[in-house]
């Protein structure tokens, strides 16, 4: 089922309001409680709504550096590599790409010193040919995702 105006409306509380309570939901969108839970539960089920978990700061937890590191990886080890990269607690996303490389890492470090000792130890996992790094120096747009739900509103609503 795609997601109609109500769907939109829920997860646009959602996200500026992640600390409410279902009751205060239902109470703000003028719906029963027991409406809103049975769209919660579809909009897990059909996963839209994939977490509740809080957002974290690398930076705050001391990892302040953030870089992109493009990785080119031997034909037929991609998974072995992508299972490999899990076990390093500093690649907080990695993805299988198309373009330059195979796999896209997103690093968080302490520092360019500790950056560095976590692109050697990837440069030494088995199955990766080389390593490209770029380091961000700027956030200029955060995560987000209330555009594209109000977009994906006014289209349900069009």
């Amino acid at each position: 089922m795609p997601v109609d105006e109500l769907d939109t409306r829920i997860l646009r509380l959602l996200l500026e309001q992640p600390r409410t309570s279902v009751r205060e939901y239902a109470r703000i969108l003028g719906v029963a409680r027991g409406t809103l839970q049975a769209r919660l539960d579809r909009l897990e089920r059909d996963g839209v709504i994939t977490g509740t978990a809080p957002a974290l700061s690398p930076a705050a937890l001391g990892h302040p550096v953030l870089a992109f590191v493009h990785i080119e990886v031997t034909q037929g080890h991609l998974d072995e590599v992508g299972d490999a990269l899990a076990a390093v607690p500093e690649i907080v996303e990695a993805f299988s790409i198309t373009g330059s490389g195979d796999l896209l890492a997103r690093v968080v470090a302490r520092d360019n010193a500790h950056l560095e000792d976590v692109v050697q130890k990837l440069i030494s996992m088995p199955g990766v040919v080389r390593t490209r790094t770029e380091v961000a120096l700027r956030e200029r747009v955060s995560h987000r995702m209330l555009p594209l739900v109000e977009s994906i509103g006014r289209s349900a609503r069009g």
